[in-house]
């Protein structure tokens, strides 16, 4: 049964399938992610896509465990940190320069740095969200200039959505703005 989604500001995933890479056995999840205004889908290249994450099952405990988190609703927030923020990030296109753009999940347990942030490979995260275009298989690189640009956009339309709402600095909650995550494959 489909997860009844908040009003407001939502990237809901949906996730669908694993991948392993026979190389090395490295193991990501990988489903489709859409957002939504008020329950209205976004239209725009960024709006939906494909997302990437660590491997199954989802487990908000304990921390650090390697895993993505698990099934549920989150709020997010602006992410302040040294690899990530959300708001002056570094507009260097080099995946080797930081800070990059990033959004944080909220209230994921024990788990902390939880983020939707830009990848590159296989997978560049532990528990977090890369957004891509399209991963078909596990021999499918994510582009790095594609995944940055769909996060900076995901970034712009909260800012549009939210107007003077949204936190003139990083570390703060955004209001009104979820992410729904679907599925344990």
């Amino acid at each position: 049964m489909p997860t009844k989604l908040p009003q407001g500001w939502v990237l809901h995933v949906i996730r669908k399938t694993t991948q392993k890479r026979p190389s090395d056995g490295k193991v990501r999840t990988v489903g489709s992610y859409r957002v939504l205004h008020d329950g209205v889908p976004q239209k725009g290249s960024w709006a939906s896509g494909t997302v990437a994450e660590s491997k199954g099952p989802g487990k908000n405990k304990p921390a650090g465990n390697g895993h993505r988190i698990e099934a549920g609703t989150y709020p997010l927030a602006t992410q302040a940190g040294a690899k990530y923020v959300t708001l002056n990030f570094s507009s260097s296109l080099s995946p080797k320069v930081y800070p990059k753009p990033g959004i944080e999940v909220l209230k994921t347990g024990e788990r902390a740095e939880i983020l939707m942030h830009p990848g590159i490979g296989f997978l560049a995260s532990i528990g977090c969200l890369d957004l891509c275009k399209s991963l078909p298989n596990a021999a499918e690189g994510i582009d790095y200039l594609g995944s940055r640009e769909r996060v900076i956009e995901v970034i712009l339309d909260l800012k549009r959505y939210l107007g003077s709402k949204f936190p003139k600095h990083n570390g703060k909650p955004i209001p009104n703005a979820f992410i729904v995550i679907e599925g344990e494959p």
